[in-house]
């Protein structure tokens, strides 16, 4: 039986912002399963709050921490356009520092993420690409509804090697 931690989930604020970058960084290269990797994601902390006080009153993006003893450990985010042939698409991005596996923050997270989506008045397509060999979050993925869509052959390189990728949906 795997311990129990106390985790508190809640919308993002502009004051996560230096939490958030902070923990995006590390994750880059726990695993190769990130998109950047050890340049960062290149963004200061004053533009990440912008962004994050932008999306706290958008109807289309949204940004979900995970936080254990004060410290921002996961990650989970819906971003979609205000182009109006595309607002109703939402992409899915969650990350969960490697240290917190296993207690079902990601699980967490993205009902968290479906429960939103389920009330905004804009989108109704969900979406996200996940590394084909990352089996866990695809495991995560379809227990959630989400099914295949197509495998990006080639969709990503990590440490030279080309890999696919699994574009995946669900629509709401």
């Amino acid at each position: 039986m795997s311990e129990a931690i106390e985790c508190i989930i809640r919308e993002a604020i502009p004051s996560d912002a230096e939490q958030i970058l902070k923990l995006l960084n590390e994750t880059a290269t726990q695993t190769g399963y990130m998109t950047q990797g050890g340049e960062g994601i290149g963004v200061s902390v004053e533009e990440e709050e912008k962004q994050l006080d932008t999306i706290y009153s958008s109807l289309n993006n949204c940004v979900f921490i995970a936080r254990v003893n004060e410290e921002v450990v996961g990650i989970a985010s819906i971003h979609a356009s205000d182009k109006p042939k595309i607002e109703h698409i939402g992409e899915i991005g969650v990350v969960v520092d490697k240290d917190y596996w296993g207690f079902g923050l990601g699980t967490l997270l993205m009902e968290e993420l479906l429960l939103w989506a389920d009330e905004s008045p804009v989108l109704s397509r969900l979406e996200l690409k996940v590394q084909e060999r990352n089996t866990r979050a695809r495991h995560l993925y379809e227990k959630l509804g989400f099914k295949l869509e197509a495998i990006m052959e080639q969709g990503v390189k990590d440490e030279g090697q080309l890999l696919n990728v699994c574009l995946m949906s669900k629509l709401i």
